[in-house]
């Protein structure tokens, strides 16, 4: 243990030596003659020389002073040696290959100066053997300086060669990655081509599979096509057949109507046998009336639904039956009072001869209890048709009116001449477009309306439609201006006041006005107006022979269009502004007109028409509508007009007539019925009738 310390304190001591601070290279190994003149005795160098002459040259000037210097100046030997050490180490340090490779200073250049001038004065008195190894030193670090620059260049071919071989091998090395991203490029667009060819054959099989159940598809449904045209045509087959019953029935029906109406022709109840004065065959006349009326109520309400059913078929045929049934009973009871009558005679003829004087009296006194008799009867059953002075008014009328239409058939029939059909343009125009502006405006618009029809009626010119329009443009325009003026006035009742009940009262005031002024429109007006509905005659039209259902109906005051007939709720509607209109004109008068000659058609008529349809036996669901509307427009100008008169026909409707509408009332017609009651219990029990709503009151013209 104490030997191996030992050791390694020789180790530091060697360290710390001179010799053991020198520099050594790894590399000086290789060559051992460099330091095998450290071990030879000291000799004289053949390089000295060089090394002398190359010292000596340039310390020359610098040693001579040295020289000159005092003793004291003089360094001791072992000043040398240690210089020399210094020196030496100094030059190893700094001819060495690692102070050549590191260029930092240790110190600065002035130390390294004085260093350097140390040894070069030292060395122009070193012994031989110290130049000898110095100027080796000089040569070792000249060769080495030489073989570093060849080693250097040599490193740098050689640097340069792995350069251009790593260049070449990066070059080929790319042109081998561009080669095989091209071959993965070729492979992937190959791949791509092989997907794409695959995912083709397959789009290619799914679309031949689309078409086969296409194909499939399309065959299903021609098949439900084929089986959905047989089903409408199966369908269309049992409508054309359910059609064609229904028309078949409808045809019966009419044909029963038709039947039922010539039987009850056949019941006249003012029948008066010769030989039997005393039968009354009224209640005949009054059920027939009414098997008529249903009859009519089924069959407008089997038109409405669409086709009739068998069952209405059967009720018609029941009422058929029962018509024909009170027909033969009224035969019976007249062949039984001729039998009786019969047997009556064959007794008074036989008591004859006893009395002959007796029954020259009983002949005598015949014929007067047979006319009371007759009188009696006839108040009790009521008229079926108008009077006939009311018809022979009614038929006046109409030939006026088609007198009227003859007159102007050269401007109404004219096809070929444009100037004729224009003035027949601009003048029906003139009449008809102020009369469709009448409204409920103020009453200064309204007198504009009325002069302008009146100037037009009156032979002046007038504008329309931006035209001047005369009926002087044509010899027949004045009777066409009539014509088209009245049936204006009648189309506005059936539509315009159809729906707006109000609108009677401003229409009516300028017809009042217009007829007052022109009579001729008024007649017109009221042809127009009993052709369009003739329960404002009041006027049944009865059915004659040889007269079609269609045409039957067009008489009662329906519409047929395509052998359909109107809806009852449609018929009524026109039928009521119809007569709402005739109730408001009755009772007005144009204000500014003349007002101290008479109404052409005043309140009079209105209590005539009134009468006569109370003498008239009543109509399902029409005469209660019709007397519903009439009282209220004009009851209350009748009231103010009759009087107590008026109350007793109130009194009268009420007591005896109402009744009689109530029996021949169906069901399904009870809302008018109930609706004209409740008028008729409300005005009687406040003994007064309410002004008609839309009047036209006094503050009206002063607008």
């Amino acid at each position: 243990m104490q030997s191996r310390q030992l050791r390694w304190e020789t180790l530091a001591a060697l360290r710390n030596s001179s010799k053991g601070q020198l520099s050594y290279c790894r590399h000086w190994l290789q060559d051992e003659d460099i330091l095998e003149g450290c071990m030879s005795p000291l000799v004289l160098s053949p390089y000295s020389g060089w090394v002398l002459d190359k010292v000596i040259g340039q310390s020359a000037p610098e040693i001579a002073p040295s020289r000159s210097s005092t003793p004291k100046e003089s360094t001791p030997l072992t000043h040398w040696s240690s210089s020399l050490e210094k020196i030496t180490s100094a030059s190893h340090q700094g001819s060495s290959p690692l102070s050549s490779a590191d260029p930092s200073e240790t110190k600065g250049n002035e130390d390294l100066g004085l260093l350097e001038m140390d040894q070069e004065a030292f060395l122009a008195v070193l012994p031989s053997k110290v130049t000898e190894v110095e100027g080796c030193i000089r040569m070792y670090e000249e060769m080495h300086r030489l073989k570093g620059k060849e080693g250097l260049r040599q490193r740098q071919e050689q640097q340069e060669q792995m350069v251009r071989a790593v260049y070449d091998l990066a070059s080929e090395q790319l042109k081998r990655f561009d080669e095989l991203k091209e071959l993965k490029q070729h492979q992937e667009f190959q791949d791509l081509q092989e997907v794409m060819e695959k995912s083709s054959k397959e789009a290619q099989g799914q679309q031949e599979k689309l078409k086969e159940e296409h194909r499939h598809r399309a065959k299903v449904l021609n098949l439900k096509l084929r089986e959905a045209e047989q089903q409408r045509q199966r369908q269309e087959e049992l409508e054309r057949l359910r059609k064609e019953e229904g028309q078949e029935r409808l045809r019966r029906l009419y044909s029963i109507q038709e039947e039922v109406l010539q039987l009850n022709q056949q019941i006249d109840p003012n029948y008066r046998h010769k030989d039997l004065p005393r039968i009354d065959l009224s209640a005949y006349s009054n059920r027939g009336n009414q098997i008529c009326g249903l009859v009519s109520g089924l069959i407008r309400t089997t038109s409405e639904r669409g086709f009739p059913t068998p069952v209405d078929v059967a009720n018609t045929e029941r009422a058929l039956q029962e018509m024909r049934g009170l027909i033969t009973s009224m035969q019976q009871e007249i062949a039984a009072a001729v039998e009786e009558k019969r047997r009556r005679d064959e007794e008074e003829e036989r008591q004859k001869q006893k009395e002959l004087l007796k029954k020259e009296q009983m002949k005598a006194q015949n014929p007067a209890p047979a006319q009371q008799s007759g009188r009696r009867q006839q108040k009790e059953g009521l008229q079926v048709k108008a009077e006939e002075s009311t018809m022979q008014w009614y038929q006046q009328l109409q030939d006026a009116a088609e007198q009227c239409v003859a007159s102007f058939s050269g401007i109404s029939n004219c096809k070929d001449n444009n100037e004729v059909k224009k003035i027949k343009t601009d003048l029906q125009k003139a009449a008809t477009i102020p009369v469709s502006q009448i409204s409920r405006i103020a009453g200064s618009q309204l007198r504009e309306i009325f002069d302008k029809i009146n100037n037009l009626l009156s032979g002046k010119s007038v504008q329309s439609g931006g035209r001047t329009v005369s009926v002087t443009q044509h010899p027949q325009g004045l009777d066409f201006v009539y014509y088209k003026l009245a049936e204006k006035f009648v189309n506005q009742g059936e539509e315009e006041v159809a729906s707006h009940r109000d609108a009677a009262f401003p229409i009516a005031v300028v017809a009042s006005g217009i007829w007052e002024i022109h009579p001729r429109v008024g007649d017109l007006f009221l042809a127009h107006l009993h052709k369009k509905c003739p329960y404002s005659v009041p006027f049944y039209p009865a059915l004659k022979e040889g007269t079609s259902m269609e045409e039957y109906q067009r008489m009662l005051g329906y519409q047929v269009k395509d052998s359909k007939m109107e809806e009852q709720d449609h018929f009524l509607k026109r039928m009521s502004g119809m007569i709402r209109l005739y109730a408001a004109i009755i009772q007005l008068r144009w204000p500014y007109g003349n007002k101290q000659g008479t109404h052409p058609h005043g309140l009079k008529y209105g209590w005539r028409w009134l009468a006569q349809m109370l003498n008239m036996e009543p109509l399902a669901d029409v005469t209660a509508t019709l007397l519903f509307d009439f009282l209220e427009v004009c009851g209350n100008a009748l009231m103010k007009q009759y009087q107590v008169q008026f109350w007793k026909m109130m009194l009268l409707i009420r007591e005896d007539y109402f009744p009689r509408i109530e029996a021949i009332t169906s069901s399904g017609q009870m809302g008018s019925l109930m609706r004209f009651k409740q008028f008729l219990e409300e005005c009687l029990q406040q003994k007064e009738i309410p002004l008609p709503k839309g009047a036209l009151q006094s503050s009206f013209w002063r607008s």
